[in-house]
């Protein structure tokens, strides 16, 4: 059986590890032509390796999405390979543990301009590219954006962010058939971001215990929702912002990180 996904193209930015390369790889699987970006070098390099792995065609270039001309150039070059992008995908993200008092003017800024201005520029650039109709966008969020979360002020502004330019696009967007959503993932096993968010092992119990499902989220539970939005049973669905958290959303317990801050 064919997947509805071969023959599409993917772009993925920050799609060398984590979360972004397992839905690079999911697409890759699928039949899909990607392209990801990160910062290093030797990531993309290794990344690339992995999907071809899968079969499937692909390619990447070192790009920082805070540099705009380096983020349109890599969508320029993915364009020339693979043709109009279907699927994209911006997932780089940054993120650390420390009170508002505490964070410095170039945290704070180094996090709102990877998360917010790389979304932008990974969205402004990728535009001209797209399919239309038809081509759909994801955005990587987090519960941060709706949750306000201790040690999180700049995480909380900037997925904030994102999520409001996920709803303001798909209502510029939509005229012409682009759809745009944010996946916003929750505590993930086996994660960076899950392990700066609980950098104690002791503590993983204590994080299941406040997730009203029981436990944490696989690479495949964020996957297989990415898969569903960029498909045609998703054809109807856009400017949304949905969690695959297992609940957690509903019960934050903003203070339980508050002990890594004070330690």
């Amino acid at each position: 059986m064919v997947s509805e996904f071969a023959g599409k193209t993917v772009f993925v930015s920050g799609g060398t590890s984590g979360i972004n390369l397992a839905i690079a790889e999911h697409f890759a699987g699928q039949g899909a032509r990607v392209f990801v970006i990160s910062r290093d070098p030797q990531k993309v390099g290794r990344a690339v390796e992995t999907l071809r792995g899968h079969g499937a065609e692909a390619d990447g270039m070192s790009a920082d999405v805070r540099d705009y001309a380096q983020v349109e150039a890599a969508l320029a070059r993915c364009a020339e390979l693979f043709g109009k992008i279907d699927i994209l995908v911006s997932g780089a993200a940054g993120n650390f543990l420390a009170r508002a008092e505490k964070i410095s003017s170039n945290g704070f800024r180094a996090v709102m301009e990877i998360d917010v201005l790389g979304t932008h520029h990974v969205m402004h650039a990728a535009f001209p590219h797209l399919a239309t109709p038809g081509a759909c966008v994801l955005n990587i969020s987090a519960p941060q954006g709706s949750v306000a979360m201790v040690g999180q002020s700049h995480v909380c502004a900037a997925k904030a962010g994102i999520d409001m330019l996920t709803r303001t696009l798909a209502l510029e967007w939509g005229p012409r058939g682009i759809r745009v959503n944010s996946v916003s993932p929750g505590p993930i096993a086996d994660t960076e971001g899950q392990k700066r968010l609980v950098p104690d092992p002791a503590a993983v119990e204590e994080r299941v215990n406040s997730i009203p499902l029981g436990r944490m989220g696989t690479l495949d539970d964020v996957t297989a929702l990415c898969a569903f939005l960029a498909s045609d049973r998703a054809a109807y669905i856009t400017g949304t912002v949905i969690p695959v958290d297992g609940g957690v959303t509903l019960n934050p317990t903003p203070t339980r990180m508050a002990r890594f801050l004070d330690a």
